[in-house]
């Protein structure tokens, strides 16, 4: 038997009894009267307890317990929370609903610390000043303008693809934001710098200037780029949701430093040598080749050299083995450091030697990498909808939610048709609604998952995942009142857990089993609804007057 929280049940009342609401709930979402339903003696199946159809109360009992895979008895579920099934009053269905819909009450927020983020942004905007100083002083304000105009092309494709595979649980954006800043600015200072002295002392110990570029350069320019995604690690653990997360901090990072280095290849070494020595024509020419190799063919070269140490942080931070959690890192950050050193080394021999070096080292090694990287992005961005359906079946068990809002939460396109339905029921409060409700959902999912694996070690931890997970059951009740009851082509119902309890047109509640495949039957047909998209025009004759309720009547 799980120990998921019970809807309904206040502090210190977990056996399902009578209790009173907890915590007292606003004006517009006091729960109506409780309604009884009556099957009918032809029927066969008893009748319902009665539920109130207000939100889910809190208890604030002891931690959730591992989820074990038998299904809890429909006894034990007291009540379903607000949406359950129909989630509404049944006075409510059809048509005839409030012109203004609630806007939800969305008590789920991320703590803000202040301190360090405020000493990210003097960090980040120290650095930032003497980067973009230096660069000016360096190749001058022309040269700089050409340079950074050509460096930022790629950096909008590059940021879309990484926000892309963060889609199921989009991370903060102020992290986000000084992970592209972290690589652009504090990265590259310290990569010049160091590499800038290692150049000067290698020409007074009379070795090659390949060795900075094979040796110190890696270890630097990686360590410098993956050292705010490993602080987070550090200091911010929960906000890693898998390897997906790991990823997308660190190629934002590496996104960062790839541009401006672009600026100074293409703004020094490009325009502003060939503009001193054979004029602006010159220069440009240098710039337009320089365009096509560090930006055409290598602009994914730091974004997937940073990535590597992504995938170690990512299962560093779901694995509960202390072991793991070191080791992920150091030998992500060592691979990082092993490929970008051989980039460098392929550019040194092709140099030296011939240029077919760095073109057979770009066939042969770097493409395949790439693609190979792709596919685990797109593995790993698959597996959080996945972690979605196995989590959450036992709070639909519980109560919490149908097994139709679980299906609805494997794939983007489920989601994005789940909103579009949300937005048509219930508005633009309803799609909004919808949104939350998904990354509440989401967030949940994680959060069982990591109570489930064991990662939560001391007990302030274990507080902060209970504590975290009876919110998320508040935003998923609250957010639910918004668009469950709304939709007229849905009879009635009420999910116990187990089986369905619906209303027909006739005034006979039946019970009806969950199918095999997680959708709600309705095998009754109503008018079809309104078009979801306003350019379009209605169908004739819509809206329709509301449709009748008819009670349940005992037989």
């Amino acid at each position: 038997m799980s120990d998921l929280p019970t809807p309904g049940t206040a502090p210190g009342d977990r056996d399902g009894g009578p209790a009173a609401p907890w915590p007292p709930l606003p004006e517009w979402q006091q729960p109506a009267p409780a309604h009884t339903w009556q099957a009918p003696e032809s029927s066969g199946p008893p009748a319902p307890p009665s539920t109130p159809d207000g939100p889910a109360h809190l208890p604030a009992g002891p931690a959730p317990a591992p989820i074990t895979p038998e299904p809890a008895a429909p006894a034990s579920v007291p009540g379903a929370p607000l949406g359950a099934g129909r989630g509404m009053p049944p006075s409510t269905a059809g048509l005839g609903l409030p012109p203004v819909l609630p806007e939800p009450s969305l008590p789920l927020k991320r703590p803000r610390r202040w301190l360090p983020l405020l000493l990210a942004i003097v960090v980040v905007g120290g650095s930032a000043l003497g980067m973009l100083g230096y660069l000016g002083w360096k190749i001058g304000p022309l040269a700089f303008a050409v340079g950074l105009s050509a460096a930022l092309l790629p950096v909008p494709v590059l940021v879309a693809a990484f926000l892309w595979l963060d889609r199921y649980e989009p991370e903060p954006p102020r992290l986000l934001v000084i992970s592209f800043l972290w690589g652009a600015f504090p990265a590259t200072l310290l990569a010049l710098g160091v590499n800038s002295f290692f150049s000067g002392w290698l020409n007074v110990v009379t070795l090659p200037d390949a060795v900075v570029a094979t040796v110190v350069a890696p270890f630097i320019e990686e360590l410098g780029k993956a050292a705010f995604p490993l602080w987070i690690l550090w200091r911010r653990r929960r906000e890693l949701s898998g390897i997906t997360d790991g990823i997308v901090y660190c190629g934002l990072s590496g996104v960062g430093f790839a541009m401006v280095e672009n600026i100074l290849y293409l703004g020094g070494h490009g325009f502003y040598s060939g503009n001193e020595q054979w004029g602006p024509y010159s220069g440009a020419q240098l710039v337009f080749g320089m365009f096509l190799v560090r930006i055409l063919m290598s602009g994914f070269a730091h974004p997937l050299f940073t990535s590597m140490t992504g995938i170690g942080i990512g299962i560093a931070a779901r694995s509960a083995s202390s072991w793991v959690r070191w080791c992920a890192p150091v030998g992500g950050l060592l691979l990082a450091m092993t490929l970008h050193g051989s980039w460098n080394l392929m550019a040194t021999l092709a140099a030296e030697i011939s240029p077919y070096f760095f073109l057979y080292g770009y066939i042969a090694v770097m493409v395949p990498v790439f693609l190979s990287m792709i596919g685990v992005a797109l593995w790993v961005r698959a597996r959080e909808g996945r972690l979605a359906l196995q989590v959450l079946p036992a709070y639909a068990t519980a109560g919490w939610l149908t097994p139709p809002e679980v299906a609805a939460m494997g794939t983007l396109s489920r989601r994005h048709a789940a909103r579009v339905w949300a937005r048509r029921v219930a508005g633009d409060p309803g799609r909004k609604a919808m949104k939350e409700f998904q990354f509440a959902a989401t967030r949940l999912a994680l959060v069982r998952d990591g109570m489930n694996r064991g990662l939560d070690e001391n007990p302030v931890d274990r507080d902060r995942s209970i504590a975290e997970e009876r919110e998320l059951l508040q935003v998923l009740s609250t957010t639910r009142a918004v668009f469950v009851g709304r939709d007229p082509q849905v009879p009635p119902a009420f999910f116990d857990g187990a089986a369905y309890r619906m209303t027909f047109p006739d005034g006979v509640t039946r019970t009806v089993p969950v199918p095999a495949e997680p959708v709600v039957p309705v095998p009754v047909l109503l008018p079809p609804p309104a078009p979801a998209y306003p350019a379009y025009p209605p169908m004739p004759g819509y809206p329709y007057p509301p449709q009748p309720y008819y009670p349940p009547q005992a037989v």
